[in-house]
């Protein structure tokens, strides 16, 4: 979807629009989930959209999109995978195993993983079929949703204003802004793990 459809629905249908994407765009459906997030920051500047409004319906639209896969996971996913899965090449073992290290890191999954194109949307499934306490998963599922949706729109907003950024280089802007930040991230992890090994 290039950026001047992307606007016009945003014009056409306002907050509505937001909610939708982030919803959809999470349960699987594809969609420019980063530039939308990204081009909202930018649209506040412009006093197109209120900020709060704008995060508000991200991440109502994320969180929901969340719960919504995590219920299809648990109810719809694990009986088919209980009772066909051998079908397609899941054992019994090779689906304990695959349980036990998705629930081993469900916690950095969930929260991490929203940053990752394709783990954010296999991640809730999973965790329902995993039978990941719901509590637990309503927690740093919300909070992932959170770290993922507002520093994006927050991004968008600063450089936005900083920049004066034509909408159409959007797109763009969103995938450097989320480069950085993944590598920001794996730099401090791969870090850590050294410090970890050496004490």
């Amino acid at each position: 979807m290039n950026i001047d459809t992307l606007l016009h629905f945003i014009d056409s249908y306002g907050y509505l629009i937001i909610f939708l994407f982030l919803f959809f765009g999470i349960v699987g459906v594809p969609a420019p989930e980063e530039s939308l997030l990204f081009l909202i920051g930018v649209l506040v500047v412009q006093g197109k959209l209120s900020i709060g409004l704008a995060m508000l319906c991200a991440i109502l639209g994320a969180f929901i999109g969340m719960l919504a896969a995590y219920a299809c996971g648990k109810y719809v996913g694990y009986p088919f995978i209980n009772k066909y899965g051998r079908f397609i090449g899941i054992t019994s073992e090779r689906w304990e195993k695959a349980k036990k290290n998705y629930t081993d890191n469900a916690q950095k999954t969930l929260v991490l993983g929203f940053y990752i194109p394709g783990i954010r949307q296999i991640s809730p499934y999973f965790a329902g079929i995993s039978s990941i306490p719901f509590r637990k998963y309503f927690l740093f599922s919300l909070l992932g949703t959170i770290l993922w949706t507002v520093p994006f729109i927050v991004a968008g907003y600063y450089v936005g204003d900083a920049f004066n950024v034509n909408p159409k280089y959007v797109p763009y802007l969103g995938v450097v802004f989320l480069v950085i930040f993944v590598l920001y991230v794996t730099i401090k992890y791969v870090k850590k793990r050294k410090q970890m090994s050496k004490s």
